[in-house]
């Protein structure tokens, strides 16, 4: 399913993981986290730079914005410690990578499938999620509703692909949509509901996995 090239790239991604997960685990070698958060998403930057010749100008610049703005999103999200004004800034900028990736999977979307029952789904989760957060959303409580309704248009337009590109293309990319949505989820339960156990694990793990998955196979559809 997978390249030589894919396969060595999904190792140097793996360790980068591991390194980003180890250096916001200790203490002694957190001012490491600077650089190696940032190089995730550097690095899948990069390599689909220069995977992805064969795509569209528009296609290919729109899958770049969506990691450019996402890589902007992992920056402000650092800084959360000093400033409420970086989580707004870090919501705005992975909102922004939600719409391109919405506009990208739209491109190949499967205008016959029946999406109520999957869209069923996304709404009763969504509902799910918000109750649990409702009385400790305060003056995000919009945001964060808008936030949702987009990451799920995103997870929505991923499954719209299928039967309208290959099934490896199709199996990544909704995988990739599924994880990130699982990661926000996460995210916000820590944030907003209570501090959960392991969340520097789960939160990059399924987030770094999804922004891999969806280049994959985004590669994968030409």
């Amino acid at each position: 399913m997978l390249t030589k090239t894919e396969k060595s790239f999904a190792i140097l991604f793996i360790f980068l993981l591991i390194l980003e997960i180890a250096t916001s685990s200790y203490e002694s070698i957190s001012n490491l986290n600077y650089i190696a958060k940032p190089a995730i998403l550097i690095s899948l930057i990069i390599f689909f730079w220069t995977q992805s010749s064969n795509l569209e100008i528009k296609l290919k610049t729109m899958i770049l914005l969506a990691l450019v703005f996402s890589l902007l999103g992992d920056i402000l999200l650092m800084f959360v410690s000093q400033s409420a004004n970086y989580f707004i800034g870090g919501l705005v900028a992975f909102l922004t990578a939600h719409i391109f990736y919405v506009l990208v999977f739209l491109k190949h979307r499967n205008t016959s499938k029946n999406s109520i029952v999957f869209i069923g789904s996304l709404l009763a989760y969504g509902v799910l999620i918000f109750y649990i957060l409702r009385d400790s959303l305060g003056n995000m409580l919009i945001p964060v509703i808008l936030y949702m309704l987009v990451i799920f248009a995103m997870a929505t337009a991923a499954f719209l692909r299928k039967g309208q590109v290959v099934k490896t293309s199709f199996t990544l990319v909704f995988i990739g949509a599924i994880l990130f949505m699982i990661s926000d989820s996460i995210l916000a339960l820590n944030k907003f509901y209570q501090p959960l156990p392991f969340t520097n694990f789960s939160i990059m793990f399924t987030y770094s996995f999804a922004q891999l998955f969806i280049v994959f196979g985004l590669l994968k559809q030409r």
